[in-house]
This record gives structure tokens, sequence and C-alpha cells, in this order.
């Protein structure tokens, strides 16, 4: 892995790390147990965060929108994923499952960006204003889904110009094929790295920051 990360530059997205994706007892935690758990996505997550932080990397948490009582009952053409996040109150709004994991939670100094009401991190928040106040040009982005969320967020960072670096096992998906997409298919046709979490950490621990 020939890439460097400025720690002056460089910000570690993770994405919708609610209890609800993350947690037994989650509403969606079922559909993505099996990806989740072969590729050791909490662990791997846990690492990342922790191994930015040592690295001085600043962690923006890029949060979905927290289902509250109304939401999308008077809209026009509520996206397929907004239509089942009415229907199961997916991270709903005061409740256990819309709180993030644990082992996953704020720091002093961490960026807490808008939520975002579909699937790119950026769309309609104030993630891209944020990052630029803190002179952020490589974003590594992590979190769920990997072809739902995380590939919206990213692409999108990609065409706002940040360099952008997926960990292949910091992000699941409902099934293998799901992730296959996501990182052999459309990854390479947007991201400027493609990783595992060991190479990152690697990198980050070896200073090449």
């Amino acid at each position: 892995m020939t890439d460097t990360y400025d720690p002056t530059r460089t910000a570690v997205l993770l994405v919708d790390p609610y209890n609800d994706f993350l947690s037994e007892g989650g509403k969606i935690w079922p559909a993505v147990r099996q990806v989740a758990t072969d590729v050791g996505l909490l662990d791997n997550l846990r690492a990342v965060v922790a191994a930015g932080r040592r690295a001085e990397l600043r962690i923006a948490f890029v949060p979905h929108r927290r289902w509250q009582e109304g939401d999308y009952e008077d809209w026009d053409h509520p996206n397929p994923t907004q239509r089942l996040v009415q229907e199961r109150h997916s991270f709903a709004r005061g409740t256990w499952g819309g709180e993030f994991h644990q082992d996953l939670q704020p720091a002093d100094g961490d960026v807490i960006v808008q939520e975002h009401w579909a699937q790119s991190g950026f769309a309609n928040t104030d993630l891209d204003f944020r990052l630029k106040q803190h002179g952020i040009t490589h974003v590594i982005v992590i979190g769920l889904l990997a072809n739902t969320c995380i590939e919206s967020t990213s692409r999108y960072a990609m065409e706002l110009g940040y360099h952008v670096t997926l960990v292949r096992d910091a992000t699941a998906a409902f099934m293998p094929e799901m992730m296959h997409a996501a990182h052999e298919l459309n990854g390479p046709t947007y991201a400027h790295t493609i990783t595992t979490t060991t190479e990152l950490l690697r990198t980050l621990e070896n200073g090449d920051h």
C-alpha cells in the first residue's frame, strides 16, 4: 500500500454505526450478521477508529436520519430504502437502536455530521463544508452498508475532489454478492485505494501519514 495519510488532511468517515446495524437485537443486525461476522466487522471498525485517533486523523460520524413519527408520510416519492425505514422504524430517534454502538462513541474533537436522508453522507448535509473547514482532502470511508451508504458517500466524495479509501472488511452488506459488487465491480471505478483493515493499520502505524 503506497498511499500516505497526512493527519492534517485526512478524515475517517464512520457511516451509520447504529445499534440497529451492529448489535445483537438490532432491527437490521439479522440481515448483516453473516457477512459482518465473516469479515470481523465490529473488531475492524474499532481498530480503524482507534488507529485513526492514534494517528491524529479527524474522525467524522456520518449518521443516517433517525426515524421519527411522520417521516416520509407526506413525501411525493420516498425511495425504497426510505419505505423500509418507514415500515420498520430503523434507527428510531430516542431508542436504543437509534444510538451509536457503545464501542463507537464520539470523542472530543470528532465531527458529528447532519443526518443524511438517503444514502450519501454528503447530499443535503454539512459534511463537505465541515471537512473543507478542517482542510481535509483524503477520506477513509467505513461503516454500513457497503453497497448503499458507503458506496454513495464515497462516490460523492470522489465527485467533490476527495481522495477516497475503501476498507473491504470494515463494512458489510446483506449478501456476499453485494460485497463483491461494492469492492470488485463498482469500487474500482471511483475509489483511489481499496484496502483491508490490516493493511491500513500497517500504513498508519508505520507513520506513513
